[in-house]
């Protein structure tokens, strides 16, 4: 009886997990690789636990000849001299059509869903997030923007489902 009482449960878990009501997270129509390419600053994000405590967080993408996407993210752990810290994932064009869907890799052979969300049409501005709406990056060409910017964006990021109480605004110096 205890072994049909864990089958069960199990089962109740596996039902109620793959019910979700939440909505798919349009990304946008199509990104033009080539601008997208080079520095943003993290202005805010739900971060990953590499990043808690990142100052001066900094993604760097460049495009390779084979398609792929060189990426490079640098911060200062702990405070804005802290140590310097770098990453480098790979990332892989998911939807072709509209270079907006990527895989991250930071290790073979996981890929992170990363979706670019919003995109300015100066290519200034994005935010980056995941289907499973547990990170968000706020991201732009220079490390500080106007108020009046980051409260669009962050109004975007909660119409697409995130709590923006858990968002962290990112020091830059």
């Amino acid at each position: 009886m205890k072994t049909f009482r864990y089958l069960a449960l199990g089962a109740m878990v596996v039902i109620a997990t793959g019910c979700s009501t939440q909505k798919p997270m349009p990304a946008v129509d199509y990104v033009d690789l080539k601008r997208f390419m080079g520095d943003w600053y993290v202005i805010a994000n739900i971060p990953t636990f590499v990043e808690k405590n990142a100052f001066n967080p900094v993604e760097s993408y460049r495009l390779n000849d084979d398609g792929t996407i060189a990426t490079t993210f640098t911060f200062n752990l702990g405070s804005l001299n802290g140590e310097l810290k770098q990453y480098e994932p790979t990332g892989f064009i998911k939807d072709k059509g509209s270079n907006a869907i990527w895989g991250m890799q930071f290790f073979w052979p996981i890929e992170a869903d990363y979706r670019i969300v919003y995109l300015d049409e100066s290519y200034q501005q994005t935010i980056i997030g995941r289907m499973s709406r547990d990170y968000v990056w706020i991201m732009a060409r220079t490390p500080k923007i106007p108020e009046s910017d980051y409260a669009k964006l962050v109004s975007n990021v909660e119409s697409l489902g995130y709590d923006v109480d858990l968002l962290q605004f990112a020091s830059h110096e």
